[in-house]
């Protein structure tokens, strides 16, 4: 079953090679492209849950991250993974949380942590780590020893 999806969607998406990595489908996109080829995926081939948003941090190579997506169709019971990259002087894609509401709390800490922005998301405040918090901790070249600035530390009063 998944091996015949994966063909149709190869087929449409103009694959000659598909990728497999770990039983998961990989496709690729331009960042111009995503909003579009989620779309599809989404509305085409019933991936109707989104999992999760990620980077990959690679310091020497150009452009510098990919953004990672995982997609689930409960029909097919498949994942299906999408992939863009952006550069570090423009790490930026487009918001999904207009086709999968979910998509807001894991763009926020996406943008934390790697600092990728997620046009049209218009709450990317940060979750994870407090509101002084300077830099990146998940990109490779956050110092493992820096100190953060001391920020006072707020008491709820009636």
């Amino acid at each position: 079953m998944a091996a015949a999806l994966f063909d149709r969607i190869a087929q449409a998406f103009g694959l000659e090679a598909p990728e497999i990595a770990h039983g998961v489908f990989v496709l690729h996109t331009e960042a111009a492209n995503l909003e579009a080829s989620v779309r599809r995926l989404k509305d085409e081939f019933g991936f109707d849950l989104f999992l999760d948003v990620t980077a990959v941090d690679w310091p020497d190579r150009q452009p510098r991250f990919d953004v990672v997506y995982h997609f689930y169709s409960t029909r097919d019971f498949v994942r299906v993974r999408l992939k863009t990259r952006v550069p570090e002087s423009d790490p930026t894609v487009s918001t999904l949380v207009h086709l999968y509401g979910s998509a807001a709390c894991m763009e926020r800490e996406c943008h934390e942590m790697y600092g990728i922005h997620f046009a049209g998301n218009n709450d990317l405040r940060p979750m994870l780590l407090y509101e002084g918090f300077v830099g990146h901790p998940l990109r490779k070249d956050y110092p493992k020893t820096q100190e953060q600035p001391l920020v006072a530390y707020r008491e709820n009063h009636p």
